[in-house]
């Protein structure tokens, strides 16, 4: 046969057609086991590759956490650490150093009745040496001192006094005061800047303790400063009419903040207007802890939120922060390098500028031309956008139920996307 003539020389001339057959077989049975065992091979290698491309986006997704600074993210300042500090979005200013022309200024001035006088004279005259005692001066010059007096704690003991009537023969005891109700106890003087440390400058309860400690020697407990701040509360207005009020406003910012209460992470949600904050703490961050507090089903105006979905379940108007998203676009740009998000980034920020020169020329609105411009501008870096977007991958199986998940940059373009259609400002700031 032809094709035994054109196999390898490892057969022998020799060998018979049975043989060479029965050859053919045996390698062919070794070709199937081979093949059997790279099937199976393939098959553990399936779930394998699987599970390294799960951890390859795990490990990505980490590293993104990870390199996540207060820049391109909600993150404080504080987490930084000590590597290098994230650029500034702040742009260079023109303007010389110091003090504007026109700018009123806030030099230190002196009091017109000081609390103080301490007079320097001369004891002797420096050129002829004559005693100078008991001359009268002249003031010529003027300076002032602004202080703190020494800070400690005033004692001021209430005394009760039995008198005797003289006609009677009855003896009559005072009373103390009502706020006075211990042998010893501290004043409201005290209380009040305890209150103030903790509420007002935000100190923890111990630093408070330490700073009344070492400050003035009150030193008091923690469960006191608490049971101080309770008692500030009650005389309070209640905090619904702040709620009141800052529902009928026509501008409403929003925004959620963890904190943990007794060791378990809670969300602290703040609704403020320029004059107005009203603070409250849920366990939920949604609409579940919005619908509780009670002010967002009431607002009518227009909303300032940082893309939160729980605030579109509520039919008011609605703008973007402004410094959230030049963090998100920053994040974009940096983790992902999407092009049109550092695009995005440098089209806000001239239009910052752009509104500011506009205020500052009390300029009511802009051109129809120059918004047509912003306009256009707005829309080529949008398009840009989309068209670096992967296309959506297949659902394999069965169907999820709920919206299809999307990537950071696809959720930010959804979120951009209907923002022009805002007639009085393309994007607002917070």
């Amino acid at each position: 046969m032809g094709f035994v003539k054109t196999r390898k020389t490892s057969y022998s001339k020799r060998m018979t057609q049975e043989e060479e057959l029965q050859a053919l077989r045996e390698e062919l049975q070794a070709v199937r086991e081979e093949n059997v065992l790279l099937k199976a091979l393939v098959a553990e290698l399936l779930p394998l590759r699987e599970q390294v491309e799960g951890l390859k986006a795990h490990v990505k997704q980490l590293e993104k956490r990870l390199s996540k600074d207060s820049r391109t993210s909600s993150k404080p300042p504080s987490s930084d650490g000590l590597k290098q500090r994230p650029r500034s979005t702040r742009q260079a200013s023109t303007k010389t150093t110091g003090g504007q022309p026109g700018h009123p200024g806030h030099t230190l001035a002196q009091v017109p009745i000081p609390d103080e006088i301490m007079s320097h004279r001369p004891h002797a005259c420096e050129q002829c040496q004559t005693d100078l005692h008991q001359v009268i001066g002249v003031i010529v010059e003027h300076r002032q001192v602004l202080d703190l007096p020494a800070i400690r704690l005033l004692a001021r003991e209430h005394q009760v006094k039995a008198v005797c009537c003289p006609n009677c023969h009855h003896l009559t005891l005072g009373g103390f005061p009502k706020e006075v109700s211990a042998p010893a106890q501290y004043g409201p003087h005290v209380q009040a800047l305890a209150v103030y440390l903790h509420q007002g400058q935000l100190l923890p309860v111990a630093r408070t303790c330490d700073v009344l400690a070492e400050m003035c020697g009150a030193s008091i407990s923690q469960g006191t400063l608490l049971r101080w701040v309770q008692q500030a509360a009650s005389r309070l207005e209640p905090t619904e009419r702040i709620a009141e009020l800052v529902t009928q406003s026509r501008l409403l910012h929003g925004n959620e903040t963890g904190i943990h209460v007794y060791g378990l992470l809670h969300w602290l949600h703040v609704s403020c207007t320029r004059w107005l904050t009203h603070l409250s703490w849920h366990a939920s961050r949604g609409r579940e802890a919005m619908q509780r507090i009670g002010i967002w089903p009431r607002f009518a105006g227009r909303g300032m939120h940082d893309r939160w979905a729980s605030y579109d379940a509520y039919p008011c108007a609605y703008s973007i922060c402004r410094a959230h998203l030049l963090r998100d676009c920053a994040a974009l740009a940096e983790q992902d390098q999407e092009l049109w998000a550092a695009d995005m980034h440098t089209f806000l920020l001239d239009l910052h500028a752009a509104t500011q020169e506009w205020s500052t020329r009390r300029v009511p609105a802009m051109a129809p031309i120059e918004r047509d411009e912003w306009v256009a501008r707005y829309f080529e870096i949008l398009a840009a956008g989309y068209a670096a977007q992967p296309p959506p991958l297949e659902d394999a199986g069965q169907k999820r139920k709920g919206r299809r998940k999307q990537s950071a940059a696809k959720n930010l373009l959804d979120a951009l996307l209907p923002r022009v259609t805002q007639r009085d400002k393309l994007i607002s700031k917070r």
